[in-house]
């Protein structure tokens, strides 16, 4: 009898559809090829830390926590610290480097690993200049705010795969993380990502881990599009 392909972690879905409920049924549709899925805050009220332990206590998969923590380092500290308990995978905070070491004291002693966000995929430098951010180019910025993440101790950082090339040539990058949502298979609708690249091209470019949510659970056969993005990746 063949034993089945392992699953290629390279790719996670995200599972960004309103409820637990939803996303184990989405989970079991995709079956043993994905192995890796996103939980982020649009299903923390519905169940999303219930069905992030289901998924790698009973399925064994691994899970990546998509909470963007921000907040004075006491309350980020416990907040992680709290969180690693559950034995997941990936969580992340924002770049600044007081919210990153502070996440890195609350998962010290687990193997959790901390990922920085740089400034999200869904932003231009029109948003940025919206929220008052400093003048400069969007990637100039990314680069800036990953060195700096990954200095305060970042296991690894999220950016656009348009930046991750850049990301990967940082002395603090060597060993570390790129994971990138923003990543749209050819031909997919960008939807509210900017700044995008399909998942051969990020991958390419230096990066660890693509993200995808949309294009897979919003396709008429989800398992069909999951495995159409794997079949796009560079073999390992």
């Amino acid at each position: 009898m063949s034993v089945p392909a392992a699953a290629d972690d390279r790719l996670i879905v995200a599972l960004d559809v309103p409820n637990a409920v939803q996303g184990l049924a989405l989970a079991e549709q995709l079956g043993p090829q994905v192995g890796f899925y996103k939980i982020g805050l649009g299903m923390l009220t519905g169940g999303g830390l219930a069905l992030a332990n289901e998924l790698k206590q009973e399925h064994g998969k691994r899970i990546f926590l998509d909470m963007k923590l921000f907040d004075i380092g006491a309350t980020i500290e416990a907040a992680v610290r709290g969180l690693a308990q559950f034995d997941l995978d990936f969580l992340t905070v924002h770049g600044d480097p007081h919210v990153v070491r502070a996440a890195r004291e609350g998962a010290a002693g687990s193997n959790l690993k901390i990922l920085a966000v740089t400034i999200l995929t869904s932003l231009d430098r029109g948003d940025l200049d919206d929220g008052l951010i400093k003048a400069g180019d969007v990637g100039d910025l990314v680069l800036e705010r990953a060195g700096r993440a990954l200095e305060a101790g970042a296991d690894g950082v999220i950016a656009s795969p348009q930046e991750a090339a850049a990301i990967r040539a940082l002395p603090a990058a060597n060993g570390r993380l790129i994971v990138t949502p923003g990543v749209r298979p050819a031909g997919a609708a960008l939807g509210d990502q900017k700044r995008v690249a399909t998942p051969a091209r990020a991958i390419a470019d230096g990066v660890d881990h693509i993200v995808v949510g949309r294009p897979v659970w919003q396709a008429e056969d989800p398992r069909a599009a999951a495995q159409a993005i794997l079949a796009e990746l560079p073999p390992v």
